[in-house]
């Protein structure tokens, strides 16, 4: 991670706090996207990685080092599967899915989720976000979790990278949890 980077503090944070590791040793890749796995397991992190108990679900779950995360983010609410009953783990995340995760996470802490923001007044794609993520979009834009990009732009279906991850948890860490 280079110093200077708009990422620097955020990946800091996150890795510091333990949300977030690293891909290596010495390397943390802010670029590289995320997968739905990775999402699960960074929100099975910032709840401490409790213990476990039942089996999830979802038909393409390997014995892979996803699967208790997942399987406590199912069981709790935190992520959705798709209607063919897989979790799709290797998939890269949107941004709007991810916000739909962090909002599920938020309401299983039982944390305020009214906060909400006019996307379409304020992007110019904010009218492109799917029916099924809208509350979660402008929750999370509405806590300055998820902005745009710096060409103005929301970019709902857009992939999200660590980086990105690593800015949204140390904003919620702090402005949603710590503020509770």
């Amino acid at each position: 991670v280079r110093t200077g980077a708009w990422y620097y503090d955020a990946v800091k944070y996150a890795v510091e706090n333990g949300l977030m590791s690293g891909t290596g040793t010495y390397t943390f890749e802010p670029n590289t996207t995320l997968s739905r796995a990775m999402v699960a397991q960074i929100l099975y992190n910032l709840e401490g990685q409790p213990t476990v108990t039942g089996d999830s679900t979802f038909t393409d779950l390997t014995d892979d080092w996803y699967v208790n995360a997942i399987t406590w983010a199912e069981i709790n609410g935190v992520v959705d599967g798709y209607g063919d009953g897989t979790f799709q783990p290797n998939d890269t995340v949107t941004r709007e899915e991810f916000a739909q995760m962090m909002y599920n996470y938020t309401a299983f802490k039982g944390l305020d989720t009214s906060a909400t923001a006019d996307l379409v007044s304020k992007f110019p794609d904010g009218n492109e976000v799917g029916a099924w993520a809208e509350t979660a979009m402008e929750w999370a834009n509405g806590n300055e979790l998820i902005n745009g990009h710096d060409d103005g732009t929301l970019d709902p279906q857009g992939i999200a990278i660590r980086a990105q991850a690593a800015s949204i948890l140390m904003r919620f860490d702090l402005n949603l949890v710590k503020a509770d």
